[in-house]
């Protein structure tokens, strides 16, 4: 691996993770230069869904290329393009009773995430957003203003200035609703915000999942004060929870909702941006980006919606969840010393201890028994389970299995250095 530290950027994270070279990848595993098979309950930060090279998108793209099918066509019309959104609005919006207009920023997410900050502006032409403590919605200058983590924030060199911080769910205690704060403030305030962006689970910030009572408050406060709603659903959509999008089972709709990730499901670059009609108020090339038309990504999330004609995903989704939910809480119960706290709503879970760098150390032996698997929150103190959905229940447990013996291994003082 010199070739990497000798000619890569020092900004590389994950790798230092896993220090391993990853040559292939099938379903549920990845595999290094040695041979060696590792489970992935990391998925690409949430961007494997439906597993690794699977073998109906594949087919799909390479089909599309042998045909000479357009890779890039910047924003013109293709038949690539035309497919996706027929099947969006049929598959997602429709039996939803959803209607938004769709925009494609470039690939990332925090692209999306840029441009609904945009919209919101510009549709009530005021300034600040309102963001939530613990949040992540990108790395990019205004992702990064809505962004709680100081650490990310000190990274862009300058003030991050027209937004505010407000207490997430549950920051003040059981006993107080943090709304109280946004509502004192929106009664008080002298310009009303133009936007509040949220997401519906921290899942950077350590898999805080937000009530549907706190969720339902906060899309009435934001109607009743005439501002933008943005759901950031970029890591907990796409069926993440079971529902496609996150915030369904809350019963809201937002105004405006950012996709990305898992919306190709094969992995390629890929994000959009849900606009109400009437705040669909760009000129055009108001906003845009060489690569906002992605036609292989195109492909592959058409066909990816073929999961979500019925019912059958989200269901094994929110039974795979119960099952995640239940080895956790076991596992908190035979090591009470760690003090661990199950969190997180159907394959967007985590297990947060209070021993400082406990979550690392049993994230590294883990990876040493196998097993890929990341951590988050603000002190890297939770455990994030992220397998894609599709996971066979044996393979959960196989993870869930090397999840409890790394950390039998890591508080006997038994786990190998890592």
């Amino acid at each position: 691996m010199q070739e990497f530290e000798r000619l890569e950027s020092e900004v590389r994270s994950y790798c230092r993770s896993f220090p391993v070279v990853f040559k292939q990848a099938v379903g549920c595993r990845m595999i290094d230069e040695q041979g060696r098979a590792y489970l992935d309950f990391f998925a690409g930060a949430g961007t494997l869904n439906y597993g690794h090279n699977n073998p109906r998108f594949k087919r799909r793209l390479l089909e599309y290329l042998q045909g000479d099918g357009i890779a890039h066509a910047l924003d013109l019309y293709t038949a690539a393009k035309r497919q996706f959104l027929l099947r969006f609005n049929s598959v997602v919006l429709q039996p939803r009773a959803m209607e938004y207009k769709l925009q494609f920023p470039s690939p990332s997410g925090c692209n999306a995430v840029e441009a609904a900050l945009k919209v919101a502006r510009k549709v009530t032409g005021r300034q600040n957003i309102v963001y939530f403590a613990n949040s992540f919605h990108g790395m990019s200058l205004g992702a990064l203003s809505v962004t709680s983590n100081q650490l990310n924030r000190a990274g862009a060199g300058i003030p991050l200035a027209h937004t505010m911080p407000m207490p997430f769910d549950g920051d003040l205690g059981s006993a107080s609703d943090s709304l109280d704060h946004l509502e004192a403030h929106l009664k008080s305030a002298g310009e009303l915000p133009a936007g509040v962006i949220v997401e519906t689970i921290q899942a950077e910030g350590g898999v805080r999942a937000a009530r549907f009572k706190w969720l339902q408050r906060l899309e009435k406060l934001t109607k009743n004060y005439g501002i933008p709603l943005i759901v950031d659903d970029i890591q907990a959509g796409c069926g993440r929870t079971g529902p496609f999008f996150s915030f369904e089972e809350a019963g809201i709709r937002p105004d405006l909702i950012t996709l990305s990730k898992s919306l190709s499901g094969f992995g390629l670059p890929m994000s959009l941006l849900l606009i109400r009609p009437e705040f669909d108020l760009w000129k055009p090339g108001e906003h845009n980006g060489t690569f906002r038309g992605n036609n292989l990504a195109f492909v592959t999330a058409a066909e990816a919606l073929s999961y979500w004609e019925d019912d059958s995903l989200c269901r094994s989704v929110q039974e795979k969840g119960q099952l995640v939910r239940r080895r956790l809480e076991q596992i908190a119960d035979a090591f009470p010393e760690a003090k661990p706290q199950p969190r997180g709503r159907g394959l967007l879970q985590g297990i947060a201890f209070a021993q400082e760098d406990l979550a690392g150390k049993v994230a590294r032996e883990s990876f040493r028994q196998g097993l890929i698997i990341e951590t988050c929150g603000p002190q890297g103190e939770v455990l994030k389970f992220l397998p894609p959905l599709v996971i066979e229940d044996e393979e959960l447990q196989e993870g869930l299995d090397i999840v409890e013996s790394a950390l039998k291994a890591v508080t006997e003082g038994s786990a190998a250095a890592v």
